[in-house]
């Protein structure tokens, strides 16, 4: 295997999930609207997290962009991996899988391809709702759209690597339903993707606060929040790259035939 070879079938595989996703219009519409949603009707009808006011509408206050936009950045590549992952057993049941690691490159290669491929488009999806966050008077420094760029980046691969492992146990898309129920909103509610870690300590609820420190969404959330004021938080940055890397072993070894669980997919019947 040379390196020409990875980058042959890392282009192929990017420019297969381009493709897709353009053809897909409502993926990109659906993943900017849910975080929009979050963040109009917080900064309309609700108060922040310290307990003031967002007046006028529309107008948010600097704290309450530290602590919400990164969470809603978090939402797009959590839901995005999801959505990669879901195209993952959707290939394999219409048997593209089966041709995709057919392809003589080690299986690594391939899987860390699709991740990559799918992380590239999260991390164009965050920056498209930053640009809309505009319009609500939501704004950075120029400088720290490309510093939270590295956040954005290995936050991506992390969620992704992670629903990557957890395709190989989904056997069918309808089961993706469970999925979600059990695993991403938990993740998500149980972070501190809307409210700060501290504030959960403070207001008692001790147990939701340690939930929330042994999540690793939270440590992706608090990557890119750090990331955005040109800070670095190397706790969260450990975290991150650690879960990225055990994440993606699980997933090569699940999507390995000899010995992991993808062996066990029951392969549609002959007619």
């Amino acid at each position: 295997m040379r390196f020409i070879h990875v980058l042959r079938a890392l282009r192929a595989v990017t420019v297969r999930e381009i493709i897709k996703f353009v053809q897909q219009r409502g993926r990109l519409l659906s993943a900017l609207v849910r975080p929009l949603m979050w963040l109009a009707v917080f900064a309309v009808g609700f108060y922040d997290v310290f307990g003031v006011s967002i007046i006028p509408p529309y107008k948010v206050y600097v704290t309450y962009q530290v602590y919400i936009v990164p969470g809603l950045l978090g939402i797009i590549l959590l839901f995005h991996a999801m959505q990669s992952s879901l195209s993952m057993v959707y290939d394999r049941e219409m048997g593209m899988m089966r041709l995709l690691l057919t392809a003589p490159l080690p299986r690594w290669v391939l899987l860390a391809c699709k991740l990559c491929a799918g992380t590239a488009l999260s991390v164009i999806t965050c920056y498209a709702f930053l640009a809309i966050c505009i319009v609500f008077d939501v704004t950075f420094e120029p400088l720290a759209w490309l510093e939270v760029l590295p956040a954005l980046i290995v936050s991506g691969l992390m969620l992704g690597a992670l629903w990557l492992f957890l395709s190989v146990y989904i056997r069918q898309v309808e089961n993706f339903a469970g999925a979600m129920n059990f695993v991403m909103f938990p993740m998500f509610f149980f972070s501190s993707a809307l409210y700060p870690l501290w504030k959960l300590q403070q207001s008692g609820s001790q147990w939701v606060y340690i939930v929330a420190t042994v999540n690793p969404f939270t440590y992706a959330v608090e990557l890119i929040r750090f990331a955005l004021y040109g800070e670095v938080e190397p706790l969260s940055a450990a975290v991150v790259c650690g879960a990225t890397i055990l994440f993606f072993l699980l997933a090569v070894h699940g999507y390995n035939p000899q010995w992991g669980m993808i062996r066990r997919t029951a392969q549609p019947q002959a007619a």
